[in-house]
């Protein structure tokens, strides 16, 4: 599906990574990929990072940090010395600190919502402004995101205000650079066990509720949300623009609880069953 296209992926943390799952299957379907990684002194991200794309043949492995601006001019001008133009690009970054995570809305500092906003949200912003320069008539930018963004999830709190910001930016770029055939879209991908989602409290409930909820009975994983961006990064979407993309089982369309779910939570709750 992308026999001679190359891009660039931003936001791989290991191997449990969403992003990972998308480069294995874009390498598999014949891209040529770059790839961000966090700078530190340590060394290491790049080492994580490193481990994942590897096998991957990647074109090139830089640091990035997409809260200077600085750093991003430094990547994409790598990019540009390395691969010239490319045909899509894959953002799947976001962070809150986690004390800002973990609390009530209500209780956010104005330090921790900046935070989120600025690497969450403002960051596609960035990242779209430098790419555009290099992205070929009828390039892909994708995006993830998640349901917190749409509809208040316990637990998932300033993330789901910065999803829900970034999600509109999906469709303020989408018009942005529909004229120069350039699309922008976002996957917004059910529950699944990654880095990122270790910072949620009560991770593993919601795993549980989504499965038991979700219209196919169980949750969704890194390779299906990886197969469907295939379809956002290739020319099989060349129409979809501005778009949302649930992959989630379809628990994002269920108002209530499926026959048989209270029956089951009633069960397993001592306090419901042993009064």
């Amino acid at each position: 599906m992308l026999e001679n296209k190359s891009g660039i992926i931003m936001g791989i943390a290991n191997n449990r990574s969403i992003a990972s799952a998308i480069a294995t299957h874009c390498y598999r379907n014949g891209a040529k990929v770059g790839y961000s990684h966090l700078p530190d002194s340590s060394g290491k991200m790049k080492s994580r990072v490193e481990k994942v794309v590897q096998p991957l043949e990647p074109v090139f492995l830089e640091p990035c940090d997409v809260n200077s601006d600085a750093s991003l001019e430094a990547f994409f001008n790598q990019a540009k010395q390395s691969m010239g133009k490319i045909d899509f690009l894959v953002h799947s970054i976001g962070f809150a600190p986690l004390e800002d995570l973990r609390c009530d809305t209500i209780d956010t500092s104005r330090e921790g919502f900046k935070v989120a906003l600025e690497t969450s949200a403002y960051s596609l912003i960035a990242v779209a402004n430098k790419a555009r320069q290099i992205l070929k008539p009828g390039g892909s930018i994708l995006t993830l995101t998640y349901l917190g963004g749409e509809r208040v999830i316990e637990g998932y709190n300033l993330m789901g205000i910065a999803k829900a910001a970034l999600e509109a930016a999906v469709k303020y770029l989408a018009v942005d650079l529909g004229g120069e055939n350039i699309r922008v879209n976002s996957i917004s991908a059910g529950p699944i066990k990654t880095l990122a989602a270790s910072a949620i409290s009560d991770f593993s409930k919601m795993c549980s509720i989504n499965a038991d909820m979700a219209p196919l009975g169980r949750n969704t994983d890194a390779e299906e949300v990886a197969k469907s961006s295939l379809f956002l990064l290739s020319e099989l979407s060349s129409g979809v623009t501005g778009e949302n993309m649930h992959v989630d089982c379809g628990y994002h369309i269920v108002g209530s609880p499926k026959k048989g779910c209270i029956e089951k939570w009633s069960k397993t709750d001592s306090s419901a069953t042993h009064p």
